[in-house]
């Protein structure tokens, strides 16, 4: 049986913010967890050792796996810092087009700093992705 590896655990946040390496990536990733939180509504949490999340959702795909994963989040890593959103909403294309300097990947969206986005577009981002997952999966 599939056992799930990024689960919500009791890890700090602060704590691991503060063992980012970069003093820049550290000043940005406390910008994002203002940004988020305060967005989001939600508080944050760690889910597995390096994505910070907020608020959760269980998913069940017609294969038949299932779990748990943040309704939205980031993790500043290394290179780049990913920003984890919803897919599959088509509304998040068009809001993409206007956040600024960021790559995409499957599911992730990564930035090298804030400075380079409009918050205001990942605000939007973040609401939208809550909305999107709140009713592709309701409790």
């Amino acid at each position: 049986m599939y056992e799930q590896k990024t689960k919500e655990n009791d890890t700090s946040v602060l704590a691991f913010i503060e063992d980012v390496d970069s003093p820049k990536k550290r000043e940005d990733a406390y910008k994002l967890l203002d940004i988020f939180t305060e967005t989001s509504g939600y508080p944050a949490k760690m889910w597995g050792p390096s994505i910070i999340g907020f608020g959760s959702y269980h998913y069940k795909y017609e294969s038949g796996h299932e779990g748990d994963a943040p309704l939205v989040g980031f993790s500043p890593r290394k290179a780049k810092i990913s920003l984890y959103f919803a897919t599959g909403d088509s509304q998040r294309e068009s809001l993409l087009q206007d956040l600024g300097k960021h790559t995409t990947g499957k599911a992730c969206v990564y930035i090298h700093k804030v400075d380079d986005i409009q918050v205001d577009v990942l605000r939007s981002l973040i609401k939208q992705s809550i909305q999107f997952l709140k009713e592709t999966y309701p409790d």
